[in-house]
């Protein structure tokens, strides 16, 4: 079983060494794909096999419909919702992990755009959080920031500051925060940018305008050797741009046709970017990147790559789990899931866990040369939410109900 080993470069021991603090401080899973966008946790001994009357820790309905994913911050589930005829209901609750709890709920209108379709929705970004605050960011390009108590701090109607950028069909595009900014991504047909927001005050620190065109990716972190060095990377239709969190100044771009839905990962210093297949984006020590190399049969449908202990594994169109070799992006084994997929998997313990559209979990087990399908469970149809993993448990979410899947305390 690969487990997630490292299989590093001498090269990369310098950034793992500089960076393991990040990835290992707490078992938080504290934004979209958790630590970095990853998708990856070091959890273990987590319930991979789970029913009806099995390892279901607790399960509680929500007042509204969402692909969100949950986050989980100092002992709390976190996750949006929408509700209303016109979705223009917008939630924020906040769940105690041990028993499921309601700690808080918090309700706002919206003041953009709620348009959506039925693939989608307003609450389709995942929030984020550095610890102390929460940030929820909706389709309407409503953000608002709240402590960890649920009591407001600041909000933003982006959609109403900036009306053009829109579409028919929702924004998906998750904040991401990076020291003392929280960044957001807005692009459309009609008007397009990225920007950087204090997370203390809300205050703009930068907006940067992106080409026109629609695009659902969101914003990811790419570590340096210290948090000075830290740079936000961008994804739009046809371009790669990484910048400085605190200015947003460009550091370098790489031009290609880029994945709309699924986003990139990182790995070891190196960015993986979905693109008509997968890139392997090697930096230069002097700044900017280079083309380490690109495989178009580990191409991604609507879920985003994950990178794991020298492997990518990407979920097709047609379903198939392809496994690659990171050293030259060469295929190791492929693997048919059951159903189509709109939320991106997790891996966590060895083994990878993804969920269909029609609500069926599936869980892989990760071995070098294969990948065996060992368990499965149906959840709810309409599934499009990512799980978290967080402290020994599984956190799924449909329209209707989030799930916290975890072994009784006398069996962990």
């Amino acid at each position: 079983m690969s487990n997630c080993a490292f299989r590093l470069p001498p090269s990369a021991f310098r950034w793992v060494l500089c960076t393991l603090a990040v990835f290992l401080c707490g078992s938080d899973w504290p934004g979209f794909r958790g630590r970095d966008g990853r998708g990856v946790s070091d959890e273990t001994n987590l319930p991979l096999e789970f029913g009806d009357d099995e390892n279901v820790a607790w399960k509680v309905p929500l007042p509204g419909s969402g692909p969100s994913s949950p986050i989980v911050v100092g002992g709390r589930v976190v996750v949006t919702a929408a509700s209303g005829p016109r979705q223009d209901v917008l939630h924020l609750l906040a769940f105690e992990a041990a028993d499921g709890e309601l700690a808080w709920h918090r309700q706002f209108w919206a003041t953009g755009s709620s348009l959506y379709n039925e693939a989608g929705g307003v609450a389709a970004n995942t929030p984020a959080s550095d610890g102390q605050s929460l940030f929820a960011f909706f389709s309407s390009g409503d953000l608002a920031c709240f402590d960890l108590e649920g009591n407001l701090r600041w909000m933003r109607g982006l959609g109403s500051d900036y009306p053009a950028a829109r579409n028919d069909v929702g924004m998906a595009s998750s904040p991401l925060v990076v020291g003392r900014t929280v960044v957001v991504q807005m692009e459309s047909e009609s008007d397009a940018f990225a920007a950087g927001l204090d997370t203390t005050t809300g205050l703009t620190r930068w907006r940067l305008p992106r080409e026109k065109g629609a695009s659902w990716c969101s914003p990811a972190v790419l570590r340096g050797l210290t948090p000075e060095e830290d740079l936000v990377l961008v994804q739009s239709r046809n371009r790669l741009t990484a910048h400085e969190p605190d200015t947003g100044r460009q550091r370098w771009q790489f031009e290609t046709e880029c994945h709309t839905i699924a986003s990139l990962t990182t790995w070891a210093g190196t960015v993986y970017l979905p693109a008509n297949g997968l890139n392997a984006l090697k930096l230069w020590p002097q700044g900017g990147v280079e083309l380490a190399w690109y495989a178009p049969v580990l191409s991604s449908g609507y879920p985003s790559p994950t990178v794991c202990g020298g492997r990518s594994y990407t979920i097709k169109s047609a379903g198939v789990l392809a496994c690659g070799d990171v050293r030259d992006g060469s295929v190791l084994w492929q693997l048919r899931l059951k159903g189509s997929f709109w939320a991106s998997p997790v891996i966590a313990d060895g083994h990878l866990i993804a969920v269909n559209r029609d609500g069926l979990a599936q869980v892989v087990r990760l071995e070098d040369d294969h990948g065996e399908l060992v368990a499965e469970r149906q959840l709810e149809p309409g599934i499009r939410a990512s799980p978290a993993v967080a402290d020994g448990a599984i956190y799924f979410r449909s329209d209707e109900h989030l799930w916290k899947i975890a072994y009784a305390v006398s069996e962990r």
